[in-house]
């Protein structure tokens, strides 16, 4: 055998215990004290040691949580001390009732002091550690003996494989909570849905899933996170006084403790911390199912003992279920602002996450196959917090033989018009924009927007009043607005009423890009209204062409093509433009100007500083009518960059990268040049 080098021996050493340091800052502190760049290098300087050492291999080395592609026993374990279940309070005087019990078995007439710990909603486990190092892990089981998980539990970072500090006895045993954070568990179903494979119903599923994967490999990339909730050890004559103490004790050795822990005294400051775990719940970023109280002497949870197999001095205070069955009665199809067409499923009535819940969202039609979810079925639905209640898993063991399959309806159901769905897309939306009520306020707005009509004075609160008071339904009837309507609403003066009619009135005339760009077209943006406008020239060209002649457009392919299409085959849209020009709205004609005639067609140019001839926005309309795309930020394709005073960043890079540049006057007279006034 090869010796090892005195400097490779110290160096492997310094890196598993700064390793070490930086998972404990990482996991338990929440405190990182180096870059993940930084660690990565460490660790697989680490790796390269032990790989051309093999004699420095040791199982607390941080190398070894990456997980083995062997399958998992998952043997039984005996636990040398039960882990009992605690049993549950449901209401304040349930918890009176246990605080009573404990004071007369203590013959204590004060208050006693309880420990406050969040019920994390995940698998309970026990860790044992021999000389300082993790030899097995466990899981609850039966209270008597559990499953041997060891391999998977060291890929979980926050559970240390090599205790912190000194002062440990030769055998210590940790119990904790294996966990999943609500952003890891999201985040893990949107890959498991991506990949075709089950999603799970909720984080407790998932951790518990993730724990006894067959191969740890697969458990390392699952987000598990474990809290320390006990101290149990052989040699009673090292414990502390306290719980509290004991909890303080394992942080020092290296594990995570929830820090919502709070110490109590007496019944009543309980219930407060519960009330305030309990206003805290949804914003915690792990879900908890409740609180448990526990004494915190020890000697009196001695002297209290067990019963059957729970503990005398332990209760779980439970809060309201976030989950519960039940039937679905029915499928209905909402319309949101935007147009888009959502399933919304009716329920037979819970009671779930603390209120009574009728409905619950569906999201779409993948989602209606993906959970295979039939009128009729037995559901489990979910609700936390302030989040629309979702339905989130079918027991099809109970689907009657008479559920039937949920199909997504082809008329908008409040205006009839066509709902279409872009193969791509999983949303599915109403192309009745201009008329749809549902559509009706966000209509109005990007209608009256800057960029649109920029009618000035029809801000988002008017707009509310304006349709919720029946005086608008469509943006037509925007111009058949009275003066004396205007100055009768609340906070609305004959001044600003004034002002309002005004601006209304010299939106009459629009640009036909503007136009175009202000009825809401989905995928319709700026660029591609001025593109249809300089190609078509006029509406009613645009509005009769097909989705071929559509795609001759520079920018418009066959989503936007088909886009275009369906809103003007909609008969209530072209009802609402009439309305337009029979309230006297005429939109300008465009010169028709061929794609491949303009001189910039093709090239890409940058507006960088201040102009003092014209803005930023004139000089892109400019310079986008001479066919040029006008983008934010300068790279090898971009074909000009326009600099004027204070120009920054944009004008190094173009220079860094070779691209021409012109001043403003270079500009102008390239406006000129090609009949565009400057």
């Amino acid at each position: 055998m090869t010796e090892i080098p005195h400097d490779v021996r110290e160096r492997a050493e310094y890196l598993r215990a700064t390793l070490d340091d930086h998972n404990y800052a990482y996991y338990v502190l929440d405190d990182p004290t180096i870059p993940d760049v930084e660690y990565d290098r460490l660790f697989r300087e680490l790796q390269k040691l032990e790989a051309e050492h093999p004699e420095l291999a040791s199982e607390a080395s941080p190398t070894r949580r990456v997980g083995s592609s062997g399958d998992t026993s998952f043997a039984e374990v005996t636990h040398r001390l039960p882990m009992l279940s605690l049993d549950n309070a449901f209401s304040e005087d349930e918890l009176r009732d246990f605080d009573r019990r404990v004071r007369e078995r203590l013959g204590v007439d004060g208050r006693i002091e309880y420990v406050c710990e969040p019920k994390l909603d995940g698998l309970a486990v026990s860790l044992n550690y021999e000389h300082g190092v993790l030899t097995r892990a466990a899981t609850r089981g039966d209270g008597y003996t559990g499953e041997d998980i060891t391999a998977n539990i060291r890929t979980i970072p926050s559970v240390p494989l090599q205790l912190r500090g000194s002062g440990y006895p030769e055998l210590v045993e940790v119990r904790g909570e294996v966990y999943m954070p609500r952003e890891g568990f999201e985040k893990l179903n949107e890959r498991l849905a991506e990949q075709g494979e089950k999603t799970f119903v909720n984080p407790r599923n998932a951790a518990a899933g993730s724990l006894r994967q067959k191969k740890s490999t697969v458990t390392a990339k699952r987000p598990l996170e474990l809290c320390a909730y006990s101290l149990a050890v052989t040699d009673e004559g090292i414990l502390p006084e306290t719980h509290w103490d004991s909890l303080q004790k394992v942080r020092e050795w290296g594990f995570r403790v929830n820090p919502e822990m709070r110490k109590a005294d007496g019944v009543e400051a309980c219930l407060e911390a519960y009330t305030g775990l309990m206003n805290k719940r949804d914003s915690l970023p792990y879900e908890i199912d409740g609180i448990v109280f526990k004494v915190n002497r020890l000697d009196q949870q001695k002297q209290l003992g067990f019963v059957s197999r729970a503990p005398r001095w332990a209760i779980a205070h439970k809060f309201p279920a976030q989950e519960e069955l039940t039937v679905i009665e029915g499928v209905e199809f909402q319309v949101g602002r935007t147009g888009a067409v959502t399933p919304v499923a009716r329920l037979k009535p819970v009671f779930v996450g603390g209120v009574t819940v009728s409905n619950a969202t569906l999201h779409n039609m993948d989602e209606i196959r993906r959970l295979d979810v039939r009128v009729g079925d037995t559901v489990f639905i979910r609700r936390a917090g302030d989040v629309i209640p979702q339905v989130v898993k079918v027991v099809p063991e109970q689907r009657p033989e008479q559920a039937s399959v949920v199909e997504m309806p082809k008329h908008c159901p409040v205006c009839g018009s066509d709902i279409v769905q872009i193969e791509s897309e999983a949303v599915a939306r109403c192309s009745g924009g201009l008329y749809c009520p549902a559509q009706r306020k966000e209509a109005i707005r990007h209608y009256a927007s800057r960029k649109a009509l920029d009618i000035e004075g029809l801000g988002d609160r008017l707009i509310d009043v304006l349709v919720d008071e029946g005086m608008v339904h469509t943006v037509a009837d925007l111009y058949r607005l009275t003066k004396f309507q205007v100055s009768s609403l609340e906070r609305m003066g004959d001044k600003s009423a004034a002002n309002l009619i005004a601006a209304i009135d010299r939106s009459r005339a629009p640009l036909l890009r503007r136009f175009l760009y202000a009825l809401g077209i989905r995928e319709v943006g700026e660029a591609t209204a001025k593109a249809l406008a300089s190609y078509f020239g006029t509406l009613e060209a645009i509005s009769e062409a097909n989705e071929e002649a559509l795609q001759a457009v520079p920018d418009v392919g066959p989503i936007v093509a088909g886009h275009i299409r369906s809103f003007f085959d909609q008969p209530h849209n072209q009802e609402t433009l009439a309305a337009l020009k029979e309230a006297g709205v005429v939109w300008q004609e465009e010169e028709v100007v061929a794609a491949n005639n303009q001189p910039l067609t093709g090239q890409t140019w940058v507006l960088t500083g201040t102009l003092s001839r014209m803005t930023r926005d004139e000089a892109k309309e400019k310079l986008e009518r001479l066919g040029a795309k006008v983008a934010g930020s300068v790279s090898k394709k971009t074909a000009c960059v326009v600099a004027g005073e204070a120009a920054g960043s944009k004008l190094a890079k173009a220079e860094q990268l070779g691209v021409p540049v012109l001043d403003e006057g270079g500009l102008i007279d390239l406006l000129m040049e090609y009949g565009q006034e400057a």
